[in-house]
């Protein structure tokens, strides 16, 4: 009875075997048919579309990757459909509605925060003036007299006033190249000194002038000018504070990006949490490379490719089918993992075999064509003043020369998302107009650069998030790590301490190096 089921058993999955074997053969028949024209059925083809408005990336919307497709890829049950650059989910929704509430805080907190600093600097500029002016507005009549000394003193005011304002909009009016989740803790404090100063000299003014209709003007005048001093001394603190405290190295940050491991060193003082986050990616988009996911992805495609070679059928019946599948997924995996490498060895010769040859390509056509803008150039100049081409003209008649060759160098190096045909052609006429050479030219396309290097809306639209286990209000200290999230990638910033340093010195006497050559006399015949 045993024997009979086991048979039946064979007979069935045998069946069933040869059922999808055909199903496959029909199926890769069909796929095939349509890509042995071009003689590029064994390479399988991924769909990058370019972006809005590009005509040169937008012509040929398939492009060769590394990747080589298995002959048996009909057998198995694993399918690639399409892809896609960006995806959205429930969570993801919900952040995106949340980032935005929090952005419009933002906003509210940062005009509320302008509109009150506002109105104390009109308040401080303001109030000597009054000083000055209340007692001759309310008892003119019984005012002394203004002396010399009075007089001088209304210069020493005026000049003090200048000082401030221009120290004042030095310091504090400046355009906000960042927006960040908490107040200033140092700015904070010197607006409420600011105010609490101001509001004891009214206090004192209008108790101690107004009340008595004190009729020495000259005290009066006195009085506001002491005013004056005490918001300068109070500037030279928001100085001290806000400038000179952090320009002095105390910590070591280092910042790593998670995506590719890619790091920075740099040297920081003694700064809050959020001020430091600001200048980590005031350097970030100036010294890391731009970030690419479509260099990420190889990794991923190889990794879908290994699994899909794997396949499981299930004889005995639907007991114990997860246990069993997955012992039987591991084990081949562990069988597959020693030639994985050389997979992985192979995929990458040929991509440089292929970077190196298309670079060389496009370095050929570059110089050709800056040779023909010379030759242009040379008739330009024997022809009339009004029949020269201007540098964008130029630039448009040669690009179409490189064009094909620079557009398969920036698919196989996977930059063809960064470089758009528009900034193409600018690069190209500022080279010309500059008189540069072609190896100027390449540069931005055969190396990558940093991020700023790049259109503006790829890192001006950029938002960060601060996750931090301490208050982002408190400095910096040893051992401290916190990291800054956008949507693809994180900084993950850590903070050492720089060691304190030692230096003793050593004497060098000046005859120890001294020495005395004494020739014999007598020489060897």
């Amino acid at each position: 009875m045993d024997t009979e089921s086991t048979y039946s058993g064979y007979s069935y999955y045998s069946s069933h075997s040869k059922k999808s074997h055909r199903q496959g053969e029909r199926t890769r028949e069909r796929h095939k048919s349509p890509r042995n024209k071009d003689g590029r059925g064994s390479e399988k083809s991924v769909t990058i579309q370019a972006p809005p408005g590009d005509p040169l990336l937008a012509n040929d919307s398939t492009t060769q990757t590394e990747e080589v497709q298995d002959d048996n890829w009909g057998e198995t049950t694993t399918a690639i459909t399409g892809t896609s650059e960006h995806s959205l989910s429930q969570e993801d929704i919900a952040r995106i509605g949340k980032d935005l509430e929090d952005s419009v805080g933002l906003d509210c907190r940062r005009h509320l925060g302008l509109a009150l600093a506002a109105f104390l600097g009109l308040l401080v500029f303001l109030t000597p003036v009054a000083f000055l002016l209340l007692p001759p507005l309310l008892w003119r009549a019984e005012l002394e007299p203004c002396g010399p000394i009075c007089e001088g003193l209304f210069i020493s005011m005026a000049f003090k006033l200048l000082i401030l304002l221009v120290g004042t909009w030095a310091l504090f009016f400046r355009r906000p190249r960042a927006a960040v989740p908490r107040l200033f803790v140092f700015r904070a404090l010197l607006l409420v000194l600011i105010f609490l100063c101001v509001v004891s000299y009214w206090l004192f003014y209008g108790v101690r002038i107004l009340d008595s209709r004190d009729r020495s003007y000259q005290g009066i005048v006195q009085y506001a000018v002491s005013l004056l001093d005490t918001l300068l001394f109070i500037h030279y603190l928001a100085i001290v504070l806000l400038e000179l405290r952090q320009l002095q190295p105390a910590f070591t940050l280092q910042v790593l990006r998670s995506s590719d491991g890619e790091a920075r060193f740099y040297s920081l003082g003694h700064l809050s949490i959020q001020r430091a986050a600001l200048v980590v990616l005031e350097n970030y988009y100036k010294d890391f490379s731009i970030y690419n996911p479509n260099l990420l992805t190889g990794s991923k495609f190889r990794a879908v490719k290994h699994m899909a070679g794997l396949k499981v059928y299930d004889v005995d019946g639907p007991a114990n089918n997860t246990t069993g599948q997955s012992r039987a997924m591991i084990a081949a995996a562990a069988r597959r993992r020693d030639s994985s490498h050389n997979q992985l060895y192979y995929e990458e010769a040929e991509h440089e075999r292929r970077v190196k040859k298309r670079r060389a390509r496009l370095v050929v056509a570059v110089e050709e064509a800056f040779i023909h803008i010379q030759r242009l150039q040379a008739e330009e100049q024997q022809k009339a003043p009004g029949e020269v081409m201007d540098p964008r003209e130029a630039a448009q008649a040669i690009f179409p020369s490189m064009a094909r060759a620079l557009q398969k160098y920036l698919r196989t190096t996977r930059q063809q998302h960064y470089h758009s045909m528009e900034g193409i052609l600018q690069h190209l006429a500022f080279c010309i107009t500059h008189s540069m050479t072609p190896k100027a030219f390449l540069e931005r396309y055969l190396s990558t650069g940093p991020t700023l290097q790049y259109d503006r809306d790829r890192w001006l639209a950029t938002q960060w998030r601060l996750v931090s286990e301490e208050a982002v209000t408190s400095g910096l200290r040893d051992g401290m790590v916190f990291v800054l999230k956008c949507l693809d990638f994180s900084l993950v910033v850590s903070v050492k301490e720089m060691p304190f340093t030692v230096l003793s010195e050593e004497f060098l006497d000046p005859k120890s190096h001294r020495f005395v050559l004494r020739l014999q006399s007598e020489t060897s015949v």
